[in-house]
């Protein structure tokens, strides 16, 4: 064999490695797998073919055919704040936040053409539902969580939305749908402060004035009590004063009936405890009786 055709012969050999290697790398570029929690859309020269539903290791055809993968779970979407006008005319923001999924990947790129596209559709359809809903029940319904009416908002715009996406053919579909948080807005959230401060000090007030006339009445009832029992004391120590001194004559009267000279002599010597003192000067005649038993007689 010549020089020359051995040199022909690895030139072929060269080229038909490197024609394996080419076909090899395009065969694994072509290779895709698909995931249990995603869709598989097959695309031909950007027109959808196919929802590839076959989980695992597939082909798809070089150069014609492209994978787009979208999610088959469930996805987490919080709707921006929305203010709302309550029934009786006042103003608040709800926050809210749906679970939703996609249950028919062709409508869903046909219509809404991205993840990012079908959440801002959800936020328009979520805003107009919420509204008209909300809009229909009070301030005090609205912040009731418990309140039957409450609840029965998220059902509504939960079948309301659901209904809009089926109609407009949009290829996805809420699952839940929760109010998260209610705020007012920060317009008025200093006049409301402002009010509850004024009501709370006016409350207070109410109760320092309750309490005020509550210990006038108590002191008011405390001096009758206080005055009745002293007139009612007073009363029985007079009555008990009088019995002790016609308890007293009485003794006195039977104590001068068994000795009248003693009695005499005793009362005599009273009067001169209680009249005479140190300094007392007395002028009678010598001879009257009530000197009798200062003279020894």
């Amino acid at each position: 064999m010549s020089e020359t055709t051995k040199k022909k012969n690895t030139g072929l050999k060269f080229i038909l490695v490197l024609l394996l290697i080419v076909a090899v790398l395009i065969f694994i570029s072509n290779l895709y797998i698909v995931k249990p929690n995603e869709y598989a859309v097959i695309k031909q020269f950007g027109k959808i073919v196919r929802v590839e539903e076959r989980q695992g290791l597939n082909i798809k055809v070089p150069f014609i055919e492209n994978v787009l993968k979208l999610p088959n779970n469930l996805l987490f979407y919080d709707v921006p704040p929305t203010e709302v006008n309550t029934f009786d005319k006042k103003r608040i923001m709800v926050d809210y936040y749906t679970l939703w999924k996609i249950s028919d990947p062709i409508q869903m790129l046909e219509t809404l053409k991205t993840i990012q596209g079908a959440e801002n559709r959800l936020s328009d359809i979520m805003y107009s539902a919420v509204r008209n809903e909300l809009g229909r029940l009070e301030y005090g319904t609205i912040i009731n969580a418990k309140d039957n009416n409450r609840g029965d908002v998220d059902r509504v715009v939960q079948e309301i939305i659901n209904e809009n996406l089926s109609r407009n053919k949009n290829g996805i579909e809420i699952v839940d749908v929760q109010m998260k948080r209610i705020d007012l807005p920060q317009s008025n959230e200093e006049s409301v402060y402002k009010r509850m401060i004024s009501e709370r000090a006016s409350k207070a007030q109410e109760y320092l004035s309750q309490g005020e006339s509550e210990k006038t009445r108590i002191m008011a009832e405390v001096d009758r009590d206080v005055q009745e029992t002293l007139a009612k004391a007073k009363s029985e120590a007079k009555t008990i004063v009088a019995e002790g001194e016609k308890e007293a004559q009485r003794i006195y009267n039977e104590s001068y009936g068994k000795d009248e000279d003693f009695f005499k002599m005793f009362t005599t010597l009273n009067s001169y405890k209680d009249s005479i003192g140190e300094e007392t000067v007395i002028l009678l005649p010598i001879d009257s009786p009530y000197l009798k038993y200062l003279m020894g007689e």
